[in-house]
């Protein structure tokens, strides 16, 4: 397995890049896209993922992945630095990498929501609200996941950080009063 720390320096690198040039929100997009079409397409992950495939030849693969998907000039040179160091069979974990480093500067949070039902957009906003208010006023993007299991309400995870406002864990919370007497 391929060092957790080398992948940071390439998440950094490009983070660092992106801010100079102003270029965050369009890199992170278009690295997110890239991401997509590597893990969308089985041969290309093994392609990447092959020790024996030539440096060069996963370099020229990644640079016309960045042509095809429309990428800026960044973020096809990265891809292709990526490539040809034998790390694109790791470009989803560089792009989340990546994708943390931007948020900590934006002081922006996700947060998973689980819910019973899909919610509407003014209910999405309502709970990012309400979470953002519980962290300080951080901005949060909501995940939403539709759980069926669910009676109602929503959980949200953000990090290791838990807030359930379900109607499940509203009874179970009631639950243990009683029984505590």
């Amino acid at each position: 397995m391929k060092s957790t720390g080398a992948l940071k320096a390439y998440a950094k690198a490009l983070f660092a890049l992106a801010k100079e040039r102003q270029q965050l929100d369009v890199v992170g997009r278009e690295l997110a896209s890239s991401v997509e079409a590597v893990k969308a397409d089985a041969t290309l992950r093994t392609f990447f993922g092959r020790p024996g495939v030539p440096a060069k030849a996963k370099r020229a693969v990644a640079d016309e992945i960045g042509r095809r998907l429309g990428v800026s000039k960044l973020t096809r040179d990265f891809l292709a630095l990526v490539a040809e160091h034998g790390r694109g069979d790791q470009l989803e974990a560089i792009g989340e990498i990546f994708r943390g480093l931007v948020d900590l500067d934006l002081g922006r949070v996700r947060a998973t929501v689980r819910t019973a039902i899909p919610l509407t957009e003014a209910e999405r906003s309502a709970i990012a609200a309400r979470v953002g208010r519980v962290l300080d006023g951080k901005q949060v993007v909501v995940h939403e996941v539709v759980d069926r299991s669910l009676l109602g309400g929503f959980v949200a995870e953000i990090g290791s950080l838990i807030m359930d406002g379900s109607l499940d864990g509203q009874l179970a919370r009631i639950r243990q009063r009683l029984a505590r007497g």
